[in-house]
C-alpha cells in the first residue's frame, strides 16, 4: 500500500554530507532516512545551470524521491512598477529551471497587500499569475505554481486568496502552510480538528474532492504574535496540536506531500511521519 503522503524536508537536510552534498546529496541522504520527498530551497535566487538540473532530476527518478522548488523570496504579486517585471522572473526562472531539476510544483510566496484590500490586491496579482502560468505552458513547462498561505495578517496569501488564485487559474494550487494558517491569526486558533475539517471541506468545495489527494503541505512548529507569525520552532516547543491536524487529514482522506520547516528539519519530519503512520495506520 502506498502511503498517502511523502515527507521531506524544505532545504537540504542539516544532515546531507558533504560529498557529494548539495541537492544530489539531500536526495539521496532523505532516501537512506525515509523521507521520501525534498524542496529544493532556492529562496534567495535561482543559480543553477541546465546540466545539474539534468543531474538533479537523474538523482529525484533514481531514489524515488518527489521534488519540488521554494521560489525566491523577492516575489511580490503586487509589486509596483519596475519591480514586478524582477519579481516575475524570479519565479519564472524557478519553474523553467525546476522542471529541468524534475520538480513538479513551484512554491512562492504571493507579496503584500501594501495596506490594501485583499479584494483589491487580487485584481492585481491573478491577472499576473494567469500570464505566467500561460507562458509556462507554451513553453509546455507543465508545473504547478502554488502561492503559500502566509503566516502575517499584512501578506498576500490568506487561505482565501490562495483559493482564489487557485479557482481562477488552472495550474494554479494552494501550497497549505499549516503552521502559518495557525499563526496568522494572532489568537492561538486554527488549532482543532474541527477547525482543520472546515477548511478541508472549503478546499473541497473551492477545488473538488480530488485536490486533497493532492496537497502540498509545508509544516513545523510556529511562534506567533498579535499580527501573526514571528519564526519557526520544533514541534516539541510549539503549540501546534500535530495529531488534531493529522485526524481531520486522514479523516477526509488527504494525501500528497508533507514538507517540514523545523529548525531540526529531517528529525521532525520523521517524526511527522510516525505520527501520520499511527494516525492512518499506514505503514
Amino acid at each position: 500500500m502506498t502511503p498517502s503522503f511523502a515527507f521531506g524536508t524544505v532545504g537540504s537536510p542539516t544532515g546531507t554530507p558533504k560529498k557529494p552534498g548539495g541537492s544530489v546529496g539531500a536526495i539521496g541522504f532523505s532516501k537512506s532516512i525515509g523521507l521520501t520527498a525534498l524542496e529544493l530551497g532556492w529562496v534567495q535566487s535561482v543559480r543553477v545551470t541546465e546540466a545539474t538540473c539534468a543531474v538533479i532530476k537523474s538523482a529525484g527518478e533514481e531514489h524515488g524521491v518527489s521534488i519540488s522548488v521554494h521560489a525566491p523570496y523577492f516575489i511580490n504579486l503586487n509589486a509596483t512598477g519596475d519591480e514586478w517585471p524582477k519579481s516575475r522572473k524570479r519565479l519564472m526562472d524557478a519553474a523553467h529551471y525546476g522542471n529541468l531539476a524534475g520538480a513538479t510544483d513551484i512554491v512562492f510566496h504571493p507579496g503584500s497587500y501594501f495596506g490594501n484590500p485583499p479584494e483589491d490586491v487580487l485584481k492585481i496579482a491573478i491577472p499576473r499569475l494567469k500570464e505566467c502560468v500561460a507562458e509556462l505552458r507554451r513553453a509546455a513547462n507543465p508545473v504547478t505554481l502554488r502561492p503559500e498561505t502566509m503566516g502575517k495578517s499584512a501578506m498576500l496569501g490568506s487561505f482565501e486568496d490562495a483559493l482564489a488564485m487557485s479557482q481562477a487559474i488552472a495550474g494554479v494550487l494552494p501550497c497549505l502552510d499549516f503552521a502559518h494558517l495557525h499563526a496568522r491569526p494572532g489568537d492561538g486558533s486554527m488549532n482543532t480538528s474541527k477547525e482543520w475539517s472546515q477548511l478541508l471541506e472549503t478546499y473541497a468545495a473551492a477545488l473538488g474532492k480530488l485536490a486533497l489527494r493532492k496537497l502540498h503541505i509545508h509544516l513545523s512548529g510556529i511562534e506567533y504574535g498579535p499580527k501573526g507569525e514571528k519564526n519557526h520552532l520544533e514541534l516539541k516547543d510549539a503549540d501546534l496540536d500535530l495529531k488534531a491536524l493529522f485526524r481531520a487529514l486522514h479523516e477526509h482522506g488527504c494525501g500528497g506531500r508533507i514538507l517540514c520547516e523545523s529548525p531540526i528539519m529531517e528529525q521532525d519530519a520523521l517524526k511527522m511521519k510516525r505520527s501520520w503512520s499511527r494516525i492512518s495506520g499506514e505503514r
